[in-house]
């Protein structure tokens, strides 16, 4: 997993508890529609369901990329 540069002065990105969409964990970025925000860590790892391929995560962004989609960075699995 590449390291992952957080702004701290910036007011548009935060890091964040998600759920991922994922059918693996090699990726280090995932669009927008992949990502589910959820308030708290707890409600993440309550969330995980491999049977749909949800999978706990800290995640920071959304930032957009150069092909006009917001991604969002992986920090770390929970």
């Amino acid at each position: 997993m590449p390291h992952v540069i957080i702004d701290p002065e910036s007011r548009s990105l935060s890091e964040r508890f998600a759920l991922i969409r994922s059918p693996g964990r090699r990726s280090a970025r995932f669009p927008e529609g992949c990502v589910t925000l959820v308030d708290t860590e707890a409600e993440a790892i309550q969330g995980r369901d491999p049977a749909r391929k949800l999978v706990p995560a800290v995640v920071y962004g959304p930032s957009p990329s150069s092909e006009g989609q917001r991604l969002y960075y992986l920090v770390r699995w929970l």
